[in-house]
């Protein structure tokens, strides 16, 4: 059986609650294989970054973003991942410099340093997990 532990990016976590149809066939085989067995990650940095798409009014939510955030993150099987001190340092010196965005710094440095494939649509992770630094999912 393939290491089944996956953090999901704020997009596919978006996806997964309001339109799971846009995952791919494999994705949401390995999102819900993973979820069975409660090594489904969401980062904290994902309910920061929804947080900030509502302010900005760049999301809507069919309700209030702590209602939703909360709702969310029942999902069976899912857990939230904290933001700890070598999650953060990780983030600094990835190899190749790969990301500019602090929160795919934060999301990548997370699945690094816990060993966790990364759900994403985003092709700059991608490509990035091509190169071989770190294990990646196409959403």
């Amino acid at each position: 059986m393939p290491d089944v532990g996956l953090v999901i990016d704020t997009h596919v976590w978006l996806w997964l609650e309001s339109d799971p149809a846009r995952l791919s066939k494999p994705a949401r085989s390995r999102i819900e294989q993973a979820a069975r067995l409660g090594k489904l990650w969401v980062s904290v940095m994902s309910v920061w970054e929804i947080g900030m798409l509502v302010a900005k009014d760049r999301i809507r939510l069919s309700m209030p973003v702590d209602e939703w955030v909360r709702q969310a993150s029942a999902t069976p099987g899912m857990q939230m991942l904290g933001l700890i001190p070598e999650i953060a340092l990780e983030s600094t010196h990835l190899p190749d410099a790969p990301h500019g965005d602090p929160v795919d710094r934060l999301l990548m440095a997370s699945a690094r340093v816990h060993n966790l494939t990364l759900v994403t649509a985003d092709e700059k992770i991608l490509a990035y997990a091509d190169q071989g630094h770190l294990k990646a999912l196409k959403a």
